[in-house]
């Protein structure tokens, strides 16, 4: 796992999909964290793009509802399974 944690990185159009976490997913895991906390609080879907995810909903509304979608997504499988192989990679990497 990176040593160094981006606080606010850019994001790509669409967050990586699969079964194994990414260097693109430990570098957003913030990214992820906060989208899941703005959903759990109910946030506007199209504030949480322009802050979190520095994408602008009023010019390129679905464009940035599909990066908003595909991050929520990913930042919801990695709190369901994804954590998982974050353990099972560290634990490798100790052993």
């Amino acid at each position: 796992m990176q040593e160094h944690l981006e606080l606010d990185p850019d994001v790509d159009d669409e967050a990586p999909t699969g079964n194994a976490i990414t260097v693109y997913d430990e570098r957003h895991f913030v990214t992820y964290l906060r989208l899941l906390d703005a959903k759990a609080e109910g946030a506007d879907w199209k504030e949480v793009a322009q802050i979190v995810l520095h994408r602008d909903p009023v010019a390129e509304e679905l464009q940035t509802r599909r990066c908003w979608q595909s991050h929520v997504e990913r930042a919801q499988w990695l709190s369901r399974e994804g954590y998982r192989k974050i353990l099972e990679q560290e634990a490798a990497n100790k052993a």
